[in-house]
């Protein structure tokens, strides 16, 4: 278990709502959807829902951006994710790091096994059916976000570089991993990184402490974070 996992949760049976992609609400929702595009499987499900009260912050988020910097959004790559996603994106990532090492899978001794999937289990949660212990996307209270710029002149969306990728199983990933470099583009990274962090944080996110990109609200690891002794959202089937 991780250790949010021990917060108990009183779920306040808020029920999921659609995240629509809209240039004037200024939320962006990533199309092709990443894991949909895997064959992850969501089956008649879409992962751009949130609680009702996930996206009401994100508004709020998105509206304190547009003060900061009037022509960029706040990019959602993925919120919600049944469990099955979870197990599949789990077992994707552990033979996308296997591949990466050169290693092949069937040929893995159990010290190699388990190493690897310490790897994996630092960026991933666990694919939990217990009610008790929902993986936090599974909650609909978790969401994976990015900047992105939009250009009224030409009428297009541009990514902000933060520096890795979302998903990426490396320290890179690490929110203040370029909080010391003296690079020039490192402390653009680290600046982006720190802006998403602010307004998110600002309607009452809170990060994940390995992901720069994950940012969740009343799940177990926000209240543990938090220090809070109840989550308010639970999973959702």
């Amino acid at each position: 278990m991780k250790p949010y996992q021990h917060i108990s949760i009183a779920d306040c049976n808020e029920p999921l709502v659609a995240l629509s992609s809209d240039l004037d609400s200024g939320i962006i929702t990533i199309d092709p959807h990443p894991y949909m595009s895997l064959g992850a499987p969501y089956g008649d499900r879409s992962p751009f829902f949130v609680r009702q009260g996930i996206l009401e912050r994100l508004q709020k988020s998105q509206a304190y951006l547009q003060a900061l910097r009037p022509n960029w959004k706040i990019a959602i790559f993925d919120a919600y994710r049944p469990i099955p996603v979870q197990q599949f994106m789990v077992d994707y990532s552990f033979a996308q790091l296997v591949a990466s090492k050169g290693l092949e899978i069937d040929s893995l001794t159990e010290d190699q096994k388990n190493s690897l999937n310490a790897e994996v289990m630092k960026f991933w949660a666990i694919p939990s059916q217990d009610p008790k212990t929902p993986p936090p996307h599974s909650t609909g209270a978790a969401i994976d976000v990015t900047l992105c710029s939009f250009n009224p002149s030409y009428g297009r969306i541009e990514t902000i570089d933060m520096g890795s990728p979302i998903d990426e199983i490396s320290d890179r990933s690490l929110p203040d991993y370029f909080a010391n470099s003296s690079d020039k583009q490192e402390m653009e990274f680290h600046s982006d990184r720190q802006l998403l962090n602010e307004v998110m944080t600002y309607s009452g996110f809170v990060r994940h402490p390995n992901e720069w990109w994950h940012f969740s609200y009343g799940d177990q690891l926000w209240a543990w974070i938090s220090h809070e002794k109840l989550a308010i959202y639970g999973g959702v089937r």
